[in-house]
This record gives structure tokens, C-alpha cells and sequence, in this order.
């Protein structure tokens, strides 16, 4: 998988979120992105999963642009922002509700999915959920159906550090076949993912951190 981002610029009305980013990104790779609040990079991400439109410019997935026939990439998953899930459901329930929509994978998938972000003994509700609990199961919808594109954004807020090592290091092992996109607001965040390119949003536009190795 390739994806090719073309002189892309999103603007709300006379606010300009980023200006003609020309980045590429493919599959192998882990890739981070770090920047403060209002820096762009969530907005960004929305443009890459096609929630927003782009004011100019163009999102390829190997090629495709899939925002003209008002359709998404099909095997990318998500986690931006806050996501909604049932409040009277615990995390097993929400999950297989997301998995029954397009029915590919099995009730010992979502077991998997759990046991990665330590969340597989939990019979609470969601109502119920710590933050780092919420962050954990959003973390699951995005793994358990093995998507060829995984895009996380600020994923590990508010998990503790034994768990957020854990995914790491699971997201470490599966890098061979997937793309991965992370942000985070500061780069020490992601140094225990072996990030091969590293950007920061800033001002509206990216640049590229050099690593120092």
C-alpha cells in the first residue's frame, strides 16, 4: 500500500488548518507525527480517512482516490479523537457489534484484540470506563479485524505505561504488512515504536524531524 498525499490544504473558511503537504507514506513503515493542539495533524488525519474533504489538493491509496466516488479506503481502521461507543455495553459487546457489520473475523479475534490492550477480563460497562479503559478498547476496534492501514492519534493517552509498552511492542511486530500512522504531542511519546519517519505539524505546514542516529 501506498499513499500519496498531493499538494493536500484543508481551510474553514478563512482559517487555513495546513497548506499544501506533499507527503507519501507506504506499507512497512511506521510513521509519527507529533504537534500541540491546533496544530493541524488531527485534521489531517481526518482528511487521509476521508471524513473531511480537502479544500485542494489529493489523497492517493495506491493510486485511488476514493473521496470522488464519496467512498473509503477499505481496509483502513481509525482512532481520532473521542470515539462513541455503547455506555451499557462492556468491551467485548461494543467490539462484536463492530465486527458484525462486515462479519470477518471470529469471537477469539476480539478475545485476541482485548488481551493485547489488557482489557480481556473486563465485564464492566462502558459507562464505567476510565479514560486510559476507553483509550484501550478504541485502541482494540482498530487491530481486530487486521486492517492493512492503522492511523492512531494520540492513542496512548491516559493508558498506563505497562500497557501502552505492551501495544507498542505488538504494534513492533506487525509493522512487516501494515502502515501505520501515530501522532502524538511530543516525540518521547513514540520512542519505544521503531518509528521510521518522524514529521511535525506546525504553522500549518510539515517538516520532516531528521533522526539522530
Amino acid at each position: 500500500m501506498i499513499i500519496s498525499i498531493n499538494n493536500l490544504s484543508k481551510n474553514f473558511k478563512k482559517n487555513v488548518i495546513f497548506d499544501n503537504i506533499n507527503l507519501k507514506f507506504s506499507s512497512g513503515k511506521i510513521y509519527g507525527i507529533v504537534g500541540q493542539n491546533g496544530s493541524g495533524k488531527s485534521v489531517f488525519l481526518k482528511v487521509l480517512c476521508g471524513f473531511y474533504y480537502p479544500t485542494s489538493g489529493e489523497v492517493l491509496f495506491d493510486g485511488k482516490n476514493y473521496q470522488k466516488n464519496d467512498c473509503f479506503p477499505p481496509s483502513l481502521r481509525c482512532l481520532i479523537e473521542k470515539p462513541a461507543f455503547f455506555p451499557d455495553l462492556n468491551a467485548f459487546d461494543n467490539l462484536k457489534l463492530l465486527a458484525n457489520i462486515q462479519n470477518k473475523i471470529t469471537d477469539k479475534d476480539i478475545i485476541n484484540a482485548l488481551d493485547i490492550v489488557s482489557l480481556e477480563n473486563s465485564k464492566k460497562k462502558y459507562s464505567n470506563f476510565s479514560l486510559g479503559m476507553k483509550q484501550k478498547l478504541a485502541i482494540a476496534s482498530v487491530i481486530m479485524e487486521d486492517a492493512e492501514v492503522l492511523i492512531l492519534d494520540e492513542a496512548f493517552n491516559g493508558i498506563d505505561e505497562a500497557s501502552t509498552l505492551k501495544i507498542q511492542d505488538y504494534l513492533n511486530k506487525i509493522r512487516k504488512d501494515k502502515l501505520m500512522i501515530i501522532t502524538s504531542h511530543h516525540k518521547d511519546d513514540l520512542e519505544n515504536l521503531k518509528v521510521d519517519e518522524m514529521y511535525k505539524f506546525e504553522n500549518g505546514s510539515v517538516v520532516k524531524i531528521e533522526s539522530k542516529k
